[in-house]
């Protein structure tokens, strides 16, 4: 038996009593887990690497990093970040290996609002390159008043 000095007087903890606050406290130890679980999934599922506008700004600044567009021609025109290469997301596949050379670079990927680019990052990593995807995209960029280029 595990005695324990609590307020004053002694509180004897056995497994018994243990199972017994957890079936008498069902709800709350339910609630306490899964919201602990929810806490923790997108830690544990992974879904790549992402960076914040300022972190992403920081990141090219230094010049150890590359930027690459992967939303749509026409999206691309409009408005984009300056130095950033452009290639499609459906076209990322094949030209993967325009990329080689930036493989020592960490590649900063955006599309308008990072669901895009976080498909993209998912097949960069596959091939072996160092991507993060731009948390928000280019309405984050936007919004948080860097430059673009049309």
């Amino acid at each position: 038996m595990l005695q324990h000095l609590f307020y004053n007087g002694r509180i004897a903890l056995t497994i018994g009593t243990f199972v017994k606050f957890i079936i008498d406290n069902f709800l709350w130890v339910a609630v306490a887990l899964v919201s602990g679980g929810a806490l923790l999934w997108p830690v544990l599922t992974g879904r790549g690497k992402k960076a914040s506008p300022l972190e992403a700004t920081l990141l090219l600044n230094r010049g150890k990093s590359m930027l690459l567009d992967v939303r749509e021609t026409a999206e691309f025109a409009a408005a984009h970040i300056r130095d950033a290469k452009h290639i499609p997301l459906g076209e990322l596949e094949k030209r993967i290996g325009e990329l080689e050379k930036s493989k020592t670079k960490t590649i900063v990927v955006v599309c308008q609002s990072g669901a895009r680019s976080a498909k993209a990052v998912a097949k960069l990593a596959q091939a072996g390159f160092d991507a993060v995807s731009l948390e928000g995209g280019l309405a984050a960029w936007q919004a948080q008043g860097l430059p673009v280029t049309k």
